[in-house]
């Protein structure tokens, strides 16, 4: 790709701003990418998030400038504005389920919060989870449930349904999840209130990250001592909180290097950076080359 034919990213949508709408859907792998092929292999966001279930078929999938491999029961959970895009595979079959945020987490649940941003917006594990062949009957139960109820909109409850069933679904890749993590000699996965704290973080960070709030601030919005805060961190990521929201405004400084048409000052300023000269340095500083080394280098 050649910087002069730099187009701005694609972002697509699921009829966001008409409730009356469907709020989910689920494609075929295979006839989807037939279909679509040419756009999903191209980078693109999306404001709402897909589960992409390849049940055979090996390849890579790109998310956020890291490749991950694909394999046969691989499930990839990405979320509203995270790039991704499919690599070169016609051969893939599996299903794609796509949904906007209202329609998993309703009335501020703390479980709901949980599931979609443990496995959808943690940026400190991977996006995906090969379920192997232990729980493949089991999930295809949960998803021709979905899929009957599709086929009867005018259900009473349909949604309420649709929305059981694709908790149940995500509940039980969570619960394979920390299967294989028993087996790696990890700590057992349970929801405690240091886990809900992080996420809650971790969400602050995605809607502040640009308006240049401290530590403090954000530890203020949790109820929380920036000393706790930074306790939480370490202990559960390895990382500062102070790290963790510059590691998400270069994330989307190279998101925008990468797929949108704005030259490095424009980037910056879209950033929060009121100095354009102190957001190259800032860039560099973070990624060891500048904003303009770092587009070329991925062109």
């Amino acid at each position: 790709m050649k910087n002069k034919e730099r187009d701005e990213i694609s972002e697509y949508h699921l009829n966001r701003h008409q409730p009356a709408k469907p709020q989910f859907v689920i494609h075929d792998l295979g006839p989807y990418l037939k279909a679509h092929g040419e756009n999903a292999s191209k980078a693109h966001i999306h404001s709402y998030y897909q589960i992409i279930w390849f049940r055979k078929g090996r390849g890579s999938h790109f998310v956020d400038f890291k490749e991950y491999q694909v394999n046969d029961n691989s499930i990839f959970f990405i979320a509203k504005n995270q790039v991704h895009y499919f690599g070169k595979n016609p051969d893939y079959q599996g299903i794609l389920m796509h949904f906007n945020e209202p329609f998993l987490v309703q009335k501020d649940s703390e479980f709901e919060f949980f599931l979609n941003y443990n496995l959808f917006n943690n940026p400190y594990q991977q996006p995906s989870c090969c379920v192997g062949s232990g729980i493949d009957h089991i999930l295809d139960e949960y998803l021709e449930l979905m899929k009957y109820e599709l086929t009867n909109p005018d259900n009473f409850a349909q949604e309420e349904l649709l929305r059981v069933y694709l908790k149940a679904f995500m509940i039980q890749v969570q619960r394979r999840k920390s299967e294989f993590k028993k087996t790696d000699d990890q700590p057992p996965f349970h929801i405690e209130e240091k886990r809900l704290m992080l996420m809650r973080f971790i969400t602050l960070i995605d809607e502040n990250y640009k308006k240049g709030l401290a530590v403090a601030g954000y530890a203020r919005e949790l109820y929380i001592s920036s000393r706790t805060l930074a306790d939480l961190t370490n202990q559960l990521v390895g990382k500062s909180p102070s790290l963790m929201i510059q590691e998400r405004i270069i994330l989307e400084a190279q998101r925008n290097l990468l797929h949108s048409p704005l030259n490095v000052n424009q980037i910056g300023y879209s950033l929060g950076f009121d100095d354009a000269s102190y957001f190259v340095k800032y860039f560099k500083k973070h990624t060891g080359i500048s904003p303009s080394e770092f587009r070329k280098s991925v062109t």
